[in-house]
């Protein structure tokens, strides 16, 4: 076996593995090989012996734990096993609270200690009391919009009406005995930015990756954010096509309104408030890309996300509170309401994946069309070609032969077009001679 998430190997013993036994308590737990090279290999470890005696009160005095240690005997030497079971107390080392994350140990600072504490005590980073904020100090316009909205949802009683303010965060579970959580001051406080800094939404239009055309920033309360971004988005980056149904103009948007507005809704409701950066908007000519901070949970992939149907979990109190009024679903239907408002538009299904610290939303427009084509300058045999691989994914050069009946020399140059000059092809390896090509973001 090598090392791995719950696997260390350590060929000789120093105190300093202490910390590493920390962090195995502090994650999923693990074993700790002392005797074994990098390897995994026996190299046999001196005075076994002494410290099968020494290890336990060390772990034990040190660390406040007890792990099993496990004295073993081989014909390449003695090495010694330690199973670290994992903790549901937060353990620290010397002050230092040590993490394993993959393959590696990390010692745990800042925003991620306390989101690690927090975690360990059962509460989220939104549940928080803080102190110094009164009902007072909350926004009256946006418990009117919420009442209205939670009652047009059907997800609020008539009798919000006649709440008052203190009674409606209450049965939000918004308050904490006399304090408001951080989940109030973001939804409901004029200016959430004096509490929690980036808590707002940029959005910019690129003509390229390095050519930013204009931009804006939307301020206030998470409520305010999810309503003037989408605003923003259709009015002035995202373009409708004008249409009549007899008298009655229709607007016909290039994405549907209902797929970005939950993809919004879900960068809102489950962003990681501490890592101090804004939700991130970039629009293309081709595609809306949607940024939110925050990491998948233990385990997690992006296929699990897909298979959930839902986006990243954080802040269930906001969650919470979006959910009473119609912006997110109880079960976690996110992905599938934006694959399903995709489809129903023509569009491609949206791409969804985790890279620099943030999850990612990315709706494309359909590209992959004759019309589209035609203006892109394809010639007839690779508009064919693009089809095919629309609905197929994947060509090889001689289907591009077959389909087109032309040689492998103008199939060659065709396809190779398609990969250097329009990008709408890639190459994705060969078999023999013959070169596999599947679309660009299909």
């Amino acid at each position: 076996m090598s090392e791995s998430q719950n696997i260390e190997y350590k060929s000789s013993w120093r105190d300093e593995y202490l910390k590493w036994i920390c962090g195995f308590a502090n994650a999923q737990g693990g074993r700790i090989f002392i005797g074994k090279d990098d390897n995994g290999e026996v190299v046999g470890v001196k005075d076994a012996k002494r410290l099968m005696e020494d290890l336990p009160n060390k772990i034990t005095t040190i660390l406040g734990i007890i792990c099993d240690v496990n004295l073993h005997e081989t014909a390449e030497g003695d090495f010694i096993e330690i199973v670290v079971e994992p903790q549901p107390n937060p353990v620290n080392y010397k002050g230092e609270y040590h993490y394993r994350s993959g393959s590696t140990k990390q010692e745990l600072k800042g925003a991620a200690l306390d989101k690690f504490l927090l975690g360990k005590q059962g509460k989220h980073w939104d549940s928080v009391p803080f102190p110094n904020v009164s009902v007072a100090d909350l926004k009256p316009e946006t418990f009117d919009f919420f009442r209205k909205k939670g009652i047009k949802s059907k997800r609020l009683d008539d009798d919000v009406l006649t709440d008052s303010n203190e009674i409606l965060l209450n049965n939000l579970k918004l308050k904490e005995n006399d304090y408001l959580k951080r989940a109030a001051l973001l939804l409901f406080h004029p200016d959430p930015e004096k509490f929690v800094t980036g808590a707002y939404v940029k959005i910019g239009y690129f003509e390229t990756d390095s050519d930013l055309i204009f931009q804006d920033e939307v301020h206030g309360n998470l409520f305010e954010q999810v309503e003037k971004t989408m605003e923003l988005l259709f009015t002035k980056y995202i373009k409708a096509m004008i249409s009549y149904e007899d008298i009655y103009r229709v607007e016909t948007y290039e994405y549907p309104k209902e797929a970005v507005r939950e993809a919004i809704h879900n960068a809102v409701a489950h962003k990681d408030y501490t890592g101090g950066t804004p939700i991130q908007i970039s629009v293309y000519k081709d595609r809306i890309m949607i940024w939110n901070f925050g990491q998948l949970p233990e385990n997690w992939t992006i296929d699990t996300l897909q298979a959930k149907h839902s986006s990243v979990p954080h802040n269930p109190d906001i969650s919470n509170a979006f959910f009473r009024i119609g912006y997110i679903e109880a079960w976690g239907r996110g992905i599938r309401k934006m694959n399903e408002h995709c489809a129903a538009a023509g569009l491609p299904q949206p791409l969804y994946y985790y890279a620099s610290s943030g999850f990612w939303v990315v709706f494309r427009k359909d590209t992959f069309n004759e019309q589209s084509l035609k203006e892109l300058g394809l010639n007839d045999r690779q508009i064919k070609a693009v089809l095919y691989v629309k609905e197929k994914g994947k060509i090889t050069n001689s289907e591009y032969q077959n389909i087109n009946e032309v040689s492998k020399r103008t199939a060659t140059n065709d396809l190779s077009e398609l990969v250097s000059h329009f990008s709408l092809l890639r190459k994705i390896g060969t078999s023999g001679s013959n070169i596999w090509y599947e679309g660009v973001g299909q």
